[in-house]
């Protein structure tokens, strides 16, 4: 019987790799893996986007004529897999399945490659994405298509000082290059963390070192900070993080380590011009592998909105390949991923949800509504404090701020109770004045003896404060009767054992009359005040169901 072997088409090519890759961001991620995995120790990014082009260059170990044949045009190839290969435990191999070079075919018309080890000449060859697409067309086998000669002259400028390592020259770069500087820049300090936090590892962006700076403008608009187990960041020094109110360090007995933070206002995640947001990420070895891991276990919490963070668990990379062939995420129900979303989930993130909850309003600003702590109108009545409170406060060099602030804040708890007090009366009570017009009920004696007092009071104090204005929307004569004379018109009990609106209203008198006042109220009186118009609410919403004129 014959022997057969496979034969593969170029048409591979288009399902590993130059369809497979969307973001651009991605594809330079595999080249910069690339040049980690070959020992660099710097990598330099050159891009012209007036000419469209795009240089990457490293100083690793480099190829000879039989590693770049044999290793980096073998589809497939995996130094994981290669015994005479080993990683250092300083720097784990980041690549896997061994097409991950695949995606330096998906961005650019044309890429050139050149390369060289310390003891050889430059080797390398050109791939012309039009002429692969001829011989796709044509379903040539790899063997019937080979690379074209590099053009020298482009790489002589890269060439200078250039002892060992690999250079890649993307020319024509597809749909041009539409992010700007800045961004590409705060994206590679973003996503390339080891670049950031492994000494023996830098990265260059046209010269310009990428450094935590670059992540200058996320980190002042950082808020809050929750570290995880024990992670060693330098982005995390609180010399960085200025902004930084309160922090903690939430302990899981997973392997796992890394940061989740919160930032001011949701606006403050977003990617300088582009849609994009910065997000909570899955690192393994210290590479991204999946971004916004929080769309597998999303709670739709607020506190959600706010966090973006980083998330290292090296486990995931062992014997069993989990990574899609994407490379831009994790099988989904792979069984240790899913143990790191339930931990994620159930623990860590049920914390933060409490914390930022609790941080944010005791930072004056808005918590989480869905938080049982207070109830909707506490937080109402709070979040209204907070932005009148602002008003009051004195600039930083004041001598008196310090003072004025603890002031304030003595104000908070008391300020909560008594606006959500004085809510609660304000809308009972022009109800029942709308309720008594609509039934056309009657003035009584005393209250026209009572509306006259307050009339000429109010006409003598606008004649001290030379006042002619308006002061009432509505001049009419229920508009000065408080809860107490409204009642008595509406529901007036005479049996003093017998419970009704105008008794309700009359122990709501005195303590009212001192909220209205603004006057800090005892715990007694407030807990009386609540159950009174509890009593007054539901006397109300009684009438208003029914015996209402349409």
């Amino acid at each position: 019987m014959n022997k057969f072997s496979f034969n593969i088409s170029l048409s591979v090519l288009n399902h590993l790799g130059r369809n497979l890759y969307r973001s651009f961001i991605t594809v330079l991620g595999e080249a910069v893996s690339n040049s980690w995995d070959a020992y660099a120790n710097n990598v330099w990014i050159y891009l012209d986007k007036k000419k469209n082009y795009l240089v990457i260059k490293d100083d690793g170990i480099g190829m000879n004529d039989a590693d770049f044949q044999n290793k980096f045009l073998k589809i497939g190839y995996s130094k994981r897999k290669d015994k005479n290969v080993k990683p250092s435990k300083e720097r784990p191999f980041i690549g896997r399945k061994g097409i991950g070079k695949l995606a330096l075919l998906s961005c650019a018309n044309k890429i050139s490659i050149i390369t060289k080890t310390s003891s050889c000449n430059y080797v390398g060859g050109t791939i012309d994405n039009s002429t692969l697409d001829k011989a796709i067309t044509d379903d040539l086998t790899p063997s019937e298509y080979p690379l074209e000669t590099v053009n020298d002259s482009f790489f002589e400028s890269f060439k200078k000082e250039h002892k060992q390592g690999t250079i890649i020259y993307f020319e024509n770069i597809k749909d041009s290059i539409k992010n700007t500087e800045e961004y590409l820049k705060y994206a590679i300090a973003l996503y390339f963390r080891f670049s950031l936090i492994d000494n023996s590892f830098k990265i260059f962006f046209n010269n310009e070192p990428i450094t935590i700076e670059c992540l200058s403008k996320l980190a002042d608009n950082t808020q809050f900070l929750w570290k995880i187990n024990n992670i060693e960041d330098p982005y995390l020094d609180k010399k960085v993080l200025k902004s930084l109110k309160k922090s903690d360090t939430i302990k899981s007995a997973m392997q796992i380590k890394g940061f989740i933070a919160s930032v001011k206002k949701p606006k403050d995640l977003k990617i300088l011009t582009t849609e994009e947001k910065v997000s909570i990420d899955l690192y393994v070895n210290g590479r991204l592998r999946e971004k916004d891991i929080l769309r597998h276990i999303s709670s739709a919490r607020i506190v959600e909105n706010y966090l973006y963070g980083q998330i290292h668990f090296d486990e995931l990379d062992g014997d069993i390949d989990r990574f899609t062939s994407s490379r831009e995420g994790i099988v989904s129900d792979d069984p240790l991923f899913d143990k790191l979303k339930n931990e994620l989930k159930q623990r860590i993130l049920t914390k933060i949800i409490d914390d930022w909850d609790k941080w944010r309003t005791e930072n004056k600003e808005d918590g989480d509504m869905e938080n049982k702590r207070y109830t909707p109108k506490q937080r109402k009545s709070k979040a209204l404090y907070n932005e009148i409170s602002k008003d009051f406060e004195l600039p930083e060099d004041s001598t008196n701020k310090n003072k004025v602030d603890n002031w304030i804040s003595e104000l908070e708890k008391d300020a909560g109770y008594n606006l959500e007090s004085y809510a609660e009366c304000f809308i009972s009570e022009n109800l029942l004045r709308k309720y008594i017009h609509n039934k056309g009920i009657a003035l009584s004696k005393e209250a026209l003896k009572e509306i006259t007092r307050l009339k000429k009071k109010e006409e003598d104090n606008k004649g001290t404060a030379n006042l002619s204005i308006d002061i009432r929307k509505k001049n009419n004569d229920t508009s000065y009767l408080s809860m107490d004379d409204l009642a008595n018109l509406v529901d007036k009990v005479r049996d003093p054992k017998k419970a009704g609106l105008s008794r309700d209203a009359k122990d709501y008198k005195p303590i009212r009359d001192a909220l209205a006042h603004t006057a800090l109220l005892t715990n007694p009186a407030k807990q009386r005040l609540t159950s009174t118009y509890e009593n007054i609410k539901a006397r109300i919403k009684k009438l208003l169901e029914s015996n209402i004129k349409h």
